[in-house]
């Protein structure tokens, strides 16, 4: 469950990034993007701040969080385990390796394994269609994925962890 208020450094982060973005024309997008890459999700206590700080409705904001699947809203797993779905990737086993991922992990998608180690995210193109299907692992991209890979990708993981 998400905590009812920010954490000091949290909210210093928040504020910077809107004080900077705020004179910007069609700053919310960049602002949302500098959020979440330095705290990793775009918290919702922080959508008033944000909303205040563009002129925006706290509702535009969280249309545009919950639109784009990049954006997270909660807190993610140490490690973020992304399975592509396009459809060169769909065409070569992604969906059998997603549901093999779900069972191995216990969680749907953009959900975290309740150790915290992993949370589970789908994503519509990696660009590596020639080597399909594909995960991405905390940025790193892996292809012509199978079960038996996963596997062995998700037990480094977890002795990482």
């Amino acid at each position: 469950m998400e905590d009812l208020v920010l954490n000091p450094n949290d909210l210093k982060i928040i504020n910077q990034h809107i004080f900077e973005h705020q004179s910007m024309p069609g700053a919310l997008l960049p602002l949302l993007h500098a959020i979440q890459d330095d705290l990793g999700f775009v918290p919702e206590i922080a959508y008033p701040l944000i909303s205040k700080g563009l002129s925006l409705s706290v509702a535009e904001v969280h249309g545009v969080v919950t639109f784009y699947h990049h954006f997270r809203s909660h807190k993610p797993g140490r490690h973020i385990l992304q399975v592509c779905r396009a459809e060169s990737c769909q065409a070569l086993g992604s969906e059998a390796l997603e549901n093999h991922i779900k069972n191995k992990l216990g969680v749907e998608f953009h959900e975290t394994t309740p150790d915290g180690a992993i949370t589970l995210e789908p994503i519509y193109c990696l660009g590596n269609c020639a080597c399909s299907p594909a995960v991405m692992i905390d940025e790193e991209v892996y292809g012509r994925v199978d079960s038996k890979k996963i596997d062995q990708l998700i037990s480094d993981l977890e002795r990482a962890s």
